[in-house]
């Protein structure tokens, strides 16, 4: 299968496929209350149809070059995910996110898979800007796009309801130049 390394430790990033909803649904169910905090992915991910469906709408997403899903494993076992819930080669943006299982948290997974996802839309795709759109009180997807070397360009206040709260939501980005300069530095 293909896979791409993620370090030392044995992580990998790979696609994630219609299926592979049994496996998806039971690593939403493991980490279901943790990544609900911030993430409605729970609250559309409850059952085996729901998590076929899910995964089949980024295969349409990935056949129509408009998306992608990529899940994070260790030791085998999927732990998160990292997607470019929207990308527009023509206009050269993109829109990242992600989320992990809480057993999962702390290795620096999300960073080098968004690392991984970026360094492939900016140089092979000619993505010239990806976005980072986060609730104001997510401080650790906060923490992963100051990580990135990513720009908070501004907040949304109350622009996201979620669970019947409203939420502020930040908007960070990079765009290809920051990025190679950036990597180069690295």
């Amino acid at each position: 299968m293909y896979a791409v390394s993620l370090g030392d430790d044995g992580a990998e990033l790979h696609p994630l496929e219609p299926w592979q909803a049994e496996e998806f649904l039971a690593h939403i169910d493991r980490g279901r209350e943790f990544i609900g905090r911030h993430n409605g992915l729970p609250d559309v991910v409850t059952d085996l149809e729901s998590s076929r469906a899910y995964l089949q709408a980024y295969a349409e997403k990935t056949a129509a070059d408009t998306g992608r899903l990529f899940g994070i494993r260790t030791d085998g076992t999927l732990v998160g995910a990292v997607l470019l819930r929207t990308f527009d080669v023509a206009q050269g943006t993109a829109e990242a996110g992600c989320w992990l299982e809480p057993a999962a948290v702390g290795r620096g997974l999300v960073t080098r898979a968004v690392r991984a996802v970026i360094d492939w839309a900016v140089e092979e795709r000619g993505i010239h800007r990806v976005d980072w759109w986060v609730s104001s009180g997510n401080a650790p997807s906060i923490a992963v796009a100051r990580r990135l070397g990513m720009t908070k360009e501004g907040v949304l206040r109350e622009s996201y309801l979620y669970r019947g709260e409203r939420h502020d939501e930040e908007i960070w980005s990079v765009l290809a130049p920051e990025w190679r300069r950036a990597r180069a530095a690295r």
